[in-house]
Order: C-alpha cells, then structure tokens, then sequence
C-alpha cells in the first residue's frame, strides 16, 4: 500500500493543481463529499483516472480492461445484482479458495465482509472504474437472460398442458411453479426487444401458429413463433403484468408496465384486441432512461435548422409538426422545448401519454376517465400563466380554438397533427370548423416530418451507380456528381441488416404574407405547396435525397417512407 494520501497521488499522476485539491479537501470535511466525486463532478479528473490513483493508493492492481468472457457467471449468480450495482463490486474468477472481484473503490470494507461471507471465500481486489464495472455487470446480466429462441427450447421440453388450459386466473400464473417457463419466456422477449432496440413487440395469434415480431427502425422483423398451445398462457402472463383483466377476451384493453432492465427504465405500453384466433397483444417500449436528442442531431440541417432555431423564441404562435404515427413529432417537439427551457420561462404541456420526464418543465397526463382532455387539460394550463405551452396533438375542434386562442393571447403554442405534408395542415385545421382567417393570423410554421433508416456505420460502403439507378435517381435530384452512393453489407452490429438507428428528413412552411393571403381565401393544399415551393420550401423527398448523397441512408429507403416504390429497369 502507497502510504501517500490520495491528494498527493492525484497531484503527481494527474498533474492536477494544489488549489483544486485543496477546494476539493475542503468540501470534504465540510459536506462530508468525497474527493474524487468531487474531481469526477468537476471534470478536472475522469473515473479512470481515479480508479488508476485508488489502485496506487491501494496496492491493487488496475484493470483497464475486463472482458466479459472470462467471468465465472456461477460466482455472479450468488450475488444479488442490487448489491453488485450499489457497491459497483463484481466477482471475476474463482481459484483455490480465493475469489478475485474487481471494485471501484478498495477502501469500502463493509461489502467486502458481507461479500467475502457469501462467497464464503478470501478475496482477491483488483480495481476498476465505476463504470467500466457497472457496463461489466449489465453485459453479464444480458449473457445471463435466455434469448427468446433458446427459451423455446426449455418450453418445448416442458408438459405444458396444464399450463396453457389452466391460466384463467392470476394466482395460477403468480402462485404455481409450473408457470416459471412461461414467465421466463415473456421476460426473455421484452429482454431481447430493449437489447435489440425495438420499439414494438407484436404478439399475433394465426389459425395454426403464434408469431412474434419486433418493430426496429420502423420495420418490423420476426423473431420467434411459440406452439399455439401457449397462445393463451403467453397472453395472460402479458395481461397479468399489464393490470388488465384476464378474464375479459371479447374487448380491447389497454394497460402499462414499468419495468427495470439492465439498468435502464423502460416503460411499456400493451394492447390487447380480440381477433377471429384469439387476442393480438402488442407492446409499445419507452426507454425512459434514454437521452433525448438535441435540435441539431435529429435530422435538421443548414437554413431549415436555423429557421427552426429562430421560430422556437418567439413569444406567441403556433407551431405544428406533423405527419404519420411514428414519425418521430414528439422527439422534435421535446428537442425544441429543451433547447428554450430556462428558469425564466414557465413551459407545461398536456401529452398523451407523457413520454420523456423533462426536467423543469410542468407535464400533464390526459386521463379521458376523469374527463382530462386535452381541451380541459388546455383551459387550466392558460390559467396557470404558461409562456409556453405544448399540445399532444390536436384532434378536434375545441382543442384546435383553446390553442389558437392561446396563441393570439401571447403564448407560444406547440401541437402536432396527423396530415401527410405541411401544407395539408392548413387545410385540415380549416375542415375541423376552423376560420381561415384565424389559421392565418395564428400559424407561424408547419414542419413535416418522416423517419428514414440510418446506414450502419460500420459496414456502409460506396458503390458505383449503375445506368438505371443514375437515371432513376435523376428524376429527383441534379446534386449528385459524383455517381455513387452508399449501401450497408450487413453486419453484427446491424444484425445483418445495412441499418442501425434512424433520422429524420424535413419539409418546413413557412407562413408569411403570401401564404396567408392564400389561406384566407381557402386554398387548396396544392396550390399552397406550389407557391410555398416557388419561395424556396425543400420537400419531404428532395430532404431526404440530400441525405442520400451524404451517406446517410438509402434512395430506396427514401422512397420507401416518402410512399413511392423504386423500380430499376435492366
């Protein structure tokens, strides 16, 4: 053991300063806040390099690395993964006697007595960060959960008659040991789906076979097919978790599931709807630990994001994001609040559901059964002197006059609609019943919005066009001089797909004089798009054909999202 105290060794290893020390010392005997947390919460010094100071201090060897290969997962499996992840403590190997486990600080004895007297053994310290080993021990817990095809081999082993005839009421999926099959199973599927990044799992009973599918990237790819013996058992169990009632199969039911995954919160969302071969279940998955974009990263780019910048600190208007269920409106519109929240401004939104926990910001739930409309929810929020203020969608006319009226009465209305481009925004709010006059005077901008696929980046390639594609690409953009574009070959990262991740692609109106002027005469979408056009306004298509020739995603991808197919003609 270094007989140096630890601000000594930081100064030497990390050349840090004898006043930052000092600060950081003082902290400690005045708050009781640790030295190193405090350095880490500085930035003056990372984990690792605390990890390397505590291993000097200790005498303990550093790891910088620690593969998860060679980890004895029998020595993890005795020891609770509460434990492990509040002590970031971690068992690594098992030799005569002796086990070595890797911590993040060796100062810490309590939990090394409780963990030396569970593993009733002599330990063996090495030290690493404190995340390297919370990452070692989310990477074992998922080599530790059954992917859901291995799970179908301990199913098929099982008698399971009983099972699937026997699961009408929740005591015998919660009470009886029988079921544990079924309920690893289920926990398997949801397992995989956030480790595959999926946004869905659909659940679909057929005549003959039950069928699995996940949702990645917006397209969704089969994954297993149970017997259909298990149809009603895998069901309940989703029912059971969901608080919906299994008794009931004749009507649609919908219901939550806050869950806790290798250390990330995922909410999930289920629906059941009877069909002629039994319930379809389909799972809607919320990472609520994931880190919501900014502006910048996604998918606005050059004039459209400085327009969008300069639109989102104004003081009253409305501004709408439109476009298809799962087109990615809520993530913009949570990119834009967070890019103008601050102490001065007092923000609240009425979502349905609330997706992401915005800190700061005044979140409202709709609750239908308690008469929690979005109208209702929006008459109490103007009396709660809103500066801005955000509206889940907008789905009928009430909703659609509370929030224009907000807007003219000086406050910045953010909404979504469900319209195909921007310019049939404008005539769907006038189709609702509302005044032309008052679109006019209270739209600021209508932004559409589509997701597209993402190349892999670790095996997306060049490649030479070929004469149908160069003429086929010809047909919607002159930009490309180059005559190549970029495909994924597949690979472990993209599970053999070309794709990982998504992005969006924009068309953004702007509504300025001649624009309102040819909404207050009721014109139709076409006409608005054409002029809207004519002043500069980039298309959905032409958007997406810019990310094209960047790399970023596929012309058939564009295509594919902007509903028009691509045929290539030998």
């Amino acid at each position: 053991m270094d007989r140096r105290r630890i601000g000594e060794i930081l100064r030497q290893e990390t050349g840090l300063s004898e006043e930052i020390i000092e600060e950081g010392l003082k902290l400690k005997v005045e708050k009781g806040q640790r030295l190193g947390e405090f350095l880490i919460k500085q930035k003056h010094i990372t984990e690792e390099d605390l990890a390397r100071v505590l291993s000097i201090q200790s005498g303990y060897p550093y790891l910088a690395e620690i593969p998860v290969e060679g980890i004895d997962l029998g020595l993890v499996g005795k020891i609770p993964i509460n434990f492990a992840k509040r002590y970031l403590i971690v068992p690594l190997a098992k030799n005569d006697g002796t086990v070595q486990i890797a911590v993040s600080d060796p100062f810490d004895f309590y939990p090394l007595d409780d963990l030396a007297r569970i593993l009733d053994a002599r330990l063996e310290l090495r030290v690493a960060s404190g995340k390297r080993i919370l990452d070692l021990i989310n990477q074992i817990y998922e080599r530790e959960q059954d992917r859901a095809d291995q799970m179908m081999g301990d199913l098929a082993d099982q008698d399971l008659g009983s099972i699937a005839s026997g699961l009408e009421e929740p005591k015998d999926l919660l009470d009886e040991t029988d079921e544990a099959p079924i309920i690893r199973f289920v926990n398997s599927l949801l397992f995989q789906a956030v480790k595959e990044r999926a946004s869905d799992i659909h659940i679909e009973p057929f005549e003959r076979d039950l069928s699995v599918r996940f949702r990645i990237d917006g397209v969704l790819r089969d994954k297993v097919r149970p017997p259909k013996r298990l149809q009603a058992s895998i069901t309940s169990r989703v029912k059971i978790m969901a608080g919906l009632n299994i008794a009931e199969k004749r009507l649609p039911q919908d219901g939550r599931i806050h869950l806790k995954i290798a250390g990330k919160d995922i909410d999930v969302r289920a629906s059941t709807v009877p069909t002629s071969h039994g319930e379809r279940v389909v799972l809607r998955l919320l990472d609520r630990s994931s880190i919501l974009l900014p502006l910048e990263q996604t998918g606005l780019t050059g004039e459209e994001l400085k327009l969008v910048n300069r639109l989102i600190q104004r003081s009253n208007g409305i501004i709408l994001v439109v476009g298809p269920t799962g087109s990615g409106k809520t993530t913009t519109l949570y990119a834009a609040l967070s890019k103008i929240n601050s102490e001065e401004k007092n923000i609240i939104t009425i979502e349905d559901p609330v997706e992401y926990q915005l800190p700061g910001i005044g979140q409202i739930q709709v609750n239908p059964k308690i008469n929690l409309t979005f109208a209702n929810g929006l008459r109490s929020i103007l009396r709660q002197d809103p500066d801005v203020i955000l509206v889940g969608e907008i789905r009928d006319v009430e909703t659609a006059e509370i929030a224009i009226h907000a807007s003219l009465t000086g406050h910045l209305v953010f909404s979504t609609l469900h319209t195909n481009d921007a310019a049939g925004a404008i005539t769907r709010l006038v189709d609702m019943g509302i005044e032309p006059f008052l679109v006019a005077s209270s739209l600021v901008s209508v932004l559409a919005q589509r997701l597209v696929r993402t190349l892999c980046p670790n095996c997306r390639i060049a490649y030479e066009l070929s004469p149908a594609e160069l003429a086929e690409l010809a047909r919607y953009t002159d930009k490309n001089k180059t005559g190549k574009l970029y495909r994924g070959s597949g690979c472990e990262t993209c599970s053999g797909t070309g794709f990982f991740g998504r992005t969006g692609i924009y068309e953004m109106l702007l509504i300025d004089d001649d624009i309102r002027n040819l909404i207050t005469t009721s014109t139709d979408s076409n006409t608005i798009k054409k002029k809207a056009s004519s002043k500069g306004m980039t298309s959905l298509r032409d958007d997406g054909f810019q990310k094209v020739i960047k790399g970023i995603t596929t012309m058939p991808e564009v295509l594919r999202v902007t509903q028009e197919e691509v045929v290539f003609e030998d």
